[in-house]
């Protein structure tokens, strides 16, 4: 049979003829009659067969017959895409079935400006290729309108579904009109993809002209076990001593089609690579470099696996097996199209048999293997490691370096060595320094070394006296291990031990005696054993605070007299003095009635009992 069998109209005819098709393919033998009468089709058919003329010669066939040489310019037919490639190239299908027809086609997909695609909208489009994404965005802003679509073409159906489309194509098929011509095409029909197609199709012709993930019989397949480091000199090894005119490299991940493409470039082989992180422009550069012959290898990853029609590929070459079986029938499929013979390579790895076993389950064929190579399996050395592979990271709960911490500090005393303080470079340990610390109940000597005493006029501070014009720190005794080392140099002042002073006892300005009733300052100090006498006449003439005021032992004056209930509200402390001391007679009576001490009257202890108060 041929294409003028099929009842096509002459201008259809014409541009085969132009682009060299005379026989048809089982499947557009099949369906392009029932499509041309408008019956909705259920196709299934692998990668490879000819699906695009499928479906693209009737709607060119029907839309020119409706509407003739002057046709109005609104969307009458959609076919939803799943990759930018395979949109590009439906939209030149088109542009080539129909050059000779006044139908227009355009495409539209993302990662590209949206002000091109928004100016055909609205000039007018008969034909319209999209991808899920893209097309959502125009119809949201109002660009596109569905309304008057007469036929609607929902290509890899199930790379839909694997791409995560399938809810986008679900929200699409909502806003169609319900009277259409709809033509399903998908290379599987998993469950999903088959109640999809039983919602949307209205009494399908199906067609199925191969197996379900069958593999094309002219395809030469062979396996090449190897190691992960050595697949990129074996790939080398084929591309040298094949005759290899055109070969389509498929790797797992985008950074290994980048890899594979700069080792072969520096090896003085031109490729290139295409995966989804390179721009629009950067893949489409590519495959038409691949196309044109100017670059020999072509490195990609699955996104390149489906739909797009490489012209005389001679070899297909797997450089990692894929993890799902089906995506190896749609890789080996791009060679070996349309009838013709094509040589697929495919390399194998230890951690990559469990997936050559399922691919052998698939398409139920045992895969040839070639054991003559130069590259087995096994025989990388140990030590190297492959390229791909980073270095295993160091667990979070030990040291990034084990030998590091085995080596000992700086400055830090080895076992049985008495510990030295870090401060001060090589300074003795603080049992033999001068002096030594003053024993339990000796008096702490001031040390006569290179070690001076702080400056306290520096800090505004000045030790208290007491009222014979002595020191007012307690001495220093067996009370004097209770204290901190920061303690003794400073005098024992500021701490909380048992042989200083808190500062929290100490007196305010507000309970100071008047200035009268001080008693004479000592014009000689006795000094502290062990301080310097040059040191305490050099120190400014300032009025120390004075010690803690004692309680005033009640009076029995204050207490005999019982019939008043309230003799005084207040009663100053003394002359002179700034504040007051807040006493009650009632509490007094209770006190001595009780005969108890009353605690609670005056001084710095603010703990009263209930009618009267403290400070």
């Amino acid at each position: 049979m041929k294409f003028t069998d099929l009842n096509l109209i002459e201008p259809i005819l014409r541009s085969l003829q132009e682009e060299g098709y005379e026989i048809p393919t089982p499947i557009q033998q099949q369906s392009i009659p029932h499509s041309i009468e408008g019956r909705d089709l259920l196709a299934c058919a692998q990668t490879g067969t000819g699906k695009t003329a499928a479906f693209a010669i009737p709607i060119l066939q029907r839309l020119n017959e409706k509407y003739g040489t002057n046709p109005p310019h609104h969307i009458k037919a959609l076919i939803l895409t799943p990759t930018r490639e395979l949109a590009i190239q439906i939209g030149e299908s088109f542009t080539a079935y129909g050059r000779h027809l006044k139908l227009r086609n355009f495409v539209v997909f993302g990662g590209v400006g949206q002000k091109p695609q928004e100016d055909a909208m609205r000039r007018g489009v008969d034909i319209l290729i999209a991808t899920p994404g893209r097309l959502l965005d125009l119809m949201n802003q109002g660009f596109v309108k569905l309304n008057q679509l007469e036929i609607f073409v929902l290509d890899e159906a199930d790379r839909m579904l694997d791409m995560g489309f399938i809810h986008d194509v679900r929200k699409v098929i909502k806003v169609l009109p319900t009277v259409r011509q709809t033509l399903f095409f998908s290379a599987t029909m998993p469950p999903e993809i088959a109640k999809l197609a039983h919602d949307i199709l209205t009494d399908p012709i199906k067609v199925a002209v191969t197996p379900v993930s069958s593999t094309a019989e002219l395809i030469d397949q062979s396996i090449y076990f190897v190691d992960k480091n050595r697949k990129k000199h074996l790939l080398l090894h084929l591309l040298q001593t094949h005759d290899v005119k055109s070969v389509l490299v498929f790797t797992r991940t985008k950074h290994g089609a980048n890899r594979v493409a700069q080792d072969l470039t520096k090896a003085g082989i031109e490729a290139m690579a295409i995966h989804g992180n390179k721009s629009q422009t950067a893949r489409q550069a590519a495959l038409q470099n691949f196309k044109t012959g100017e670059i020999k290898v072509l490195v990609a990853t699955d996104i390149a696996a489906r739909g797009i029609d490489l012209e005389e590929l001679s070899h297909v070459v797997n450089f990692d097996l894929p993890n799902v079986p089906e995506t190896y029938v749609h890789r080996i499929g791009r060679t070996g199209r349309a009838g013709a013979s094509g040589i697929a390579f495919s390399f194998c790895d230890s951690e990559e048999k469990a997936y050559l076993r399922d691919i052998e389950k698939l398409i139920n064929k045992k895969v040839p293997v070639v054991n003559e190579h130069p590259y087995p399996l096994g025989s990388a050395p140990k030590d190297e490691r492959p390229d791909d592979d980073r270095p295993p990271r160091q667990p979070r709960n030990q040291p990034r370096n084990p030998q590091r911490d085995k080596q000992p500090r700086r400055n830090e005393p080895q076992r049985g060595e008495p510990r030295r303080e870090q401060q001060g470079g090589n300074r003795p340990p603080r049992n033999e320094r001068q002096g030594g610390e003053p024993q339990r109940g000796e008096p702490r000597q001031q040390p006569q070394g290179d070690r001076p005493q702080r400056d306290e006029q520096q800090r505004g501070e000045q030790r208290p006296q007491n009222a014979q014009g002595g020191d007012a720190r307690p001495a220093v005794g067996n009370g004097d291990e209770g204290r901190s080392n920061a303690s003794r140099r400073r005098g024992g002042r500021g701490g909380r031990g048992r042989g200083g002073r808190s500062r929290e006892n100490t007196p305010s300005t507000e309970n100071r005696q008047p200035q009268g009733e001080r008693e004479p300052r000592s014009e000689q100090p006795r000094q502290q054993q062990g301080s310097n006498p040059q040191r305490s006449e050099q120190r400014p003439q300032q009025q120390p605070p004075r010690p803690q005021q004692q309680p005033k032992p009640k009076q029995e004056s204050e207490s005999s007299d019982s019939g008043a209930k309230w003799s005084s509200l207040f009663q100053a402390t003394k002359t002179g003095a700034k504040g007051f001391i807040i006493k009650s007679d009632r509490d007094e009576m209770a006190a001595n009635k009780k005969k108890k001490d009353w605690k609670g009257g005056g001084g710095n202890d603010r703990r009263g009992p209930r009618g009267g108060g403290g400070k």
